[in-house]
Order: structure tokens, then sequence, then C-alpha cells
């Protein structure tokens, strides 16, 4: 009786062994069949991030390329006016043409004026270069200023060519924004004037 208790002890656990062994080996498949897929996924969405940095690294690329193009651009037409023989420079101002706070529409005023310089080049007849120089004051953003300043200067040019005729390969335009006032900008007056677009013509 004793042999068969002991012999059927064994046979028990032997069955829950295997059991156990067998829930074992399929909990263990599928931790490992769980984190090869988590690894798949880990592996996709690093696929995926390296992609886009790829493409913003390509984007960037081609900003840093246009931006450079504009750079050498600018340097080609500076060194216009640097290797030029200056002939003068016109100022035109708030107060005098009335570009108008945060403005870069042209007046009526600066319209005139700009008719007068017009009149000048084309009586002097002489092959001229004009870079046209946008300012502001202080007020604001020096980044916002920068473009205003482009702005009015890109107003001027563009009146200059359609209106009078003046080829665009003899004008440049450049922004100083805020950086060269010619007065303080403690009060109204002051800033009118830093306010401002000039011409500077050379041959």
């Amino acid at each position: 009786m004793k042999k068969s208790l002991l012999a059927f002890a064994v046979m028990t656990g032997i069955v829950w062994f295997g059991v156990t062994g067998c829930a074992t080996q399929k909990y263990v498949r599928e931790q490992i069949a769980q984190r090869i897929e988590e690894t798949q996924e880990q592996v996709e969405a690093n696929q995926m991030e390296i992609a886009k940095l790829k493409e913003a690294a390509a984007e960037k690329n081609e900003q840093l390329f246009a931006l450079g193009e504009e750079a050498l651009a600018r340097a080609v037409e500076a060194g216009k006016v640097a290797e030029g023989k200056l002939l003068y420079e016109v100022t035109f101002t708030d107060e005098a043409v009335h570009f108008g706070f945060d403005k870069s529409d042209l007046s009526k005023e600066a319209r005139a004026a700009l008719d007068g310089l017009a009149g000048r080049l084309k009586a002097e007849n002489r092959d001229v270069y004009i870079e046209i120089q946008g300012h502001t004051d202080s007020i604001g953003p020096e980044e916002y200023n920068l473009r205003l300043g482009q702005a009015r200067a890109e107003a001027v040019y563009s009146y200059l060519h359609t209106q009078q005729g003046i080829p665009l390969h003899r004008m440049n335009t450049f922004s100083y924004g805020e950086f060269k006032p010619v007065a303080d900008n403690t009060n109204s007056s002051n800033r009118a004037i830093n306010r401002r677009v000039t011409l500077v013509v050379v041959e």
C-alpha cells in the first residue's frame, strides 16, 4: 500500500512538473515574442525618426544654401558700391517724405522726390549704380525693423524701375533696420528722422 501511494505521488509529481514545465515554456515563448515585437516597433520608430531628421537636415541645408547665395549676391553688390566713386547721397526721412510710422508705402511726397532724383539721373546720363538703404527707428523688435527697412528700400527700388525705368541691374537694396540711427531715439522728432531711405549713387 505504501509502495502504491509512493508511486502515485511520484507520478503526480512528474505530471505536475511536466504541466508546469510546459506552462513555463509557453510563458517564456510569449515573453520572447512580446519582446521581439516591442523591439521591432522601437526599431521602426527609430527608423522613422532618423528619416525625419535626415529630411529636416536636407531642408536646413537648402535654406543655408539659399541664404549663402543671397549673402554672396549682396556681397557682390556691396563690392560695386565699395569700389565705385561716390557721386552723392540722397536721404528721404519720414519728416520730408512721410513714410509713416510702421509703414513702407510711398507717399505722394516720396514719389515726387523720387521723380526728381530720377530726372536728375537721366539728365546726367551717367553710368551709375544705386544702393538703396532702408532704415527704421528703434521701436519694435530688431528682426522686425530689419524687415521693415528692407520693405521701404524695396518700395523705392520698385518705384524707380516701374515708374522711372531705372534698370534693375543698376540698383540694389539693403536694410540696416534700427542699427544706423542718425539721431537718438528718445523723442518722436528724432525717431522720424531715423525712419528714412538713403540712396547712395556711385559710378
